[in-house]
């Protein structure tokens, strides 16, 4: 089956820094693969790709076919932002009845989004006045009433309680179960084992593109923390430390 997102050799740079080196990989239909690796990785830098938003220096990125950023994507790619981007002056239920408006749905998908998230009790509720925890799901809510076929979250679960955080990887993997593909970054290691397939990142290079259980047999241990790590110390390794090469130009 074709993949949802091609990503060939991209490479990124930030003035005279790079922030992603090479990277190739994809990310299967119909699954929730996890973009793990420790802050300031390149995880956000290479989530930006995939919806088109940053600019690159090399390689290309293919999102259902086209290239990312592409026009007919706008409508079946959805993307939550670490920051909420919602409207703090509107209700979670206006907000989300706004952007079911948007993509041509019904007043009742909005609501029935809002539901999935757990945010029903706090549907009347202006989005100023929620925690940092809620004001993320109520973004998610507003991203998933789109019912767009890739959905691209940057770290969702931040914040929220692990009975919420448990909520809200079942409602992911429903979601991959009815065909949607997800591709969910995160810095919490302890995630990885709630995903399909892995992209581990560290220092804008990819350590391993698997799945969990691969990634176990490879290491020989069951910690995915632990089989992270000794990915990162044989890499290492294999590359003799070597510093990162400068970037003389960036576009």
């Amino acid at each position: 089956m074709e993949d949802a997102i091609a990503i060939r050799d991209l490479v990124v740079n930030r003035g005279r820094r790079r922030v992603l080196h090479g990277i190739s990989c994809a990310v299967p239909r119909g699954s929730v693969t996890g973009l793990l690796g420790p802050s300031g990785s390149g995880k956000t830098t290479l989530l930006r790709a995939v919806v088109g938003v940053q600019v690159i220096g090399g390689g290309s990125v293919t999102v259902l076919g086209q290239p990312a950023g592409a026009t007919p994507l706008r409508h079946q790619v959805g993307y939550l932002t670490q920051a909420p981007s919602v409207y703090g002056d509107l209700t979670v239920r206006e907000n989300a009845r706004y952007f079911a408006a948007l993509h041509g749905r019904r007043a009742a998908d909005a609501d029935q989004a809002v539901a999935d998230v757990g945010l029903g009790t706090a549907a009347h509720q202006l989005v100023g006045t929620l925690s940092g925890g809620q004001r993320s799901r109520a973004s998610l809510a507003c991203v998933l009433v789109g019912e767009p076929e890739v959905i691209v979250l940057d770290e969702p679960t931040v914040g929220q309680d692990p009975v919420l955080r448990a909520e809200l990887w079942a409602r992911f993997h429903a979601l991959a179960a009815a065909g949607t593909t997800l591709l969910v970054s995160s810095h919490v290691m302890d995630e990885a084992a709630r995903c399909d397939r892995l992209l581990l990142i560290r220092q804008g290079r990819l350590v391993a593109d698997d799945t969990p259980d691969a990634v176990r047999a490879r290491t020989g241990v069951d910690d995915l923390e632990e089989a992270f790590l000794r990915l990162i110390r044989a890499n290492e390794a294999r590359e003799g430390q070597a510093p990162p090469p400068r970037v003389e130009e960036a576009p």
